[in-house]
């Protein structure tokens, strides 16, 4: 059987997130990243780990696709881009659909839900996403 030729370039790499963080040179971004910090830790109950060099995660799952190839990735994280924030593992849920019904200005695409500044979103729904998100990608995706 053929070795999987591509490596995964999202791997925890235990680089300092609080580093991260502060090296974010747009200031609503780095603002914004740390309030999501804060959100997303007190929710999941997970250390901040940084995935790549640009991905802050919080707890972890194992995925295998019928393609054979396999790996770790954050359950839910986020990356301060320059164009936005993007926010990963909170719209493949059941309660997904609705609750970004109600979150506020954002778009998707890609797996990942992207918002401009967190002052555009309804926090309270915000956070109801990274707790249903969480939950489902750590009980019910890739453990069929």
């Amino acid at each position: 059987m053929a070795a999987n030729k591509t490596e995964n370039k999202t791997v925890a790499t235990g680089a300092s997130v609080d580093e991260f963080l502060a090296a974010v040179e747009h200031p609503v971004r780095r603002e914004d990243g740390l309030r999501l910090l804060d959100l997303m830790s007190g929710i999941t109950g997970q250390p901040a780990q940084m995935w790549g060099p640009t991905i802050v995660g919080f707890g972890e799952y194992h995925y295998k696709y019928e393609t054979g190839r396999e790996g770790d990735a954050p359950a839910v994280g986020f990356s301060p881009r320059k164009a936005s924030l993007s926010l990963y593992g909170l719209i493949y849920g059941p309660e997904a659909a609705e609750l970004l019904g109600r979150l506020g200005k954002h778009k998707t695409g890609a797996g990942c839900l992207y918002i401009t500044k967190l002052d555009d979103v309804d926090e309270a729904v915000l956070a109801e996403l990274v707790r249903e998100g969480y939950r489902y990608v750590r009980t019910v995706l890739h453990h069929g």
